[in-house]
């Protein structure tokens, strides 16, 4: 009973903490962290029940609604003929990455350096570095550098600009009226 209490009233602290400082929350509840990481969005539902099977390397970028799933809870229901039956396993994500939104990273995924998992992908297999991987299940895609070469070419040239500065050059490049 108490404990359920407990739950009821923690919960909500810890989703606005998830919220507000999505990597404070994801380090307090064991995530760990090999450099500086950037999650946009909350952290709450992002790393399964076991967040410290997860490794994040440096300079790593992961996008709204990616989770991390560690195990595999498709043994559940043949746990009454075998009951010790889990599986499990890390997910180590190497520097240098970005992850879009809404992917998922399974149990025993190892991401190299340098590497871009596409929104929506699902990764069952580790990706080598320099790759990019999308689809379901993920395959390599590209390359990063490929991919580097054709961003340089294509770049509006204000990555380097944030916030109402930016949106205002966004309005003009593509000819948005200013008073919107």
């Amino acid at each position: 009973m108490i404990r359920r209490l407990l739950k009821i009233f923690s919960t909500p602290v810890k989703r606005f903490y998830a919220a507000y400082n999505p990597v404070g929350y994801a380090r307090k509840i064991g995530v760990r962290m090999n450099g500086d990481v950037t999650i946009y969005g909350s952290s709450y539902l992002m790393f399964s029940t076991e967040p410290y099977l997860v490794t994040l390397g440096d300079n790593v970028f992961i996008s709204v609604d990616v989770r991390f799933i560690c195990h595999d809870g498709s043994v559940l229901p043949f746990r009454k003929d075998t009951p010790s039956l889990d599986l499990a396993a890390p997910i180590r994500v190497g520097s240098d990455i970005f992850i879009g939104a809404r992917a998922t990273i399974l149990k025993g995924v190892e991401i190299g350096d340098k590497c871009i998992v596409a929104a929506g992908a699902i990764v069952t297999k580790d990706v080598p570095a320099g790759s990019i991987v999308g689809g379901n299940p993920a395959r390599v895609i590209g390359t990063t550098d490929e991919f580097i070469e054709r961003a340089a070419k294509n770049s509006l040239g204000i990555g380097n600009i944030y916030g109402a500065e930016k949106n205002k050059r966004y309005k003009e490049i593509f000819n948005i009226d200013q008073s919107s």
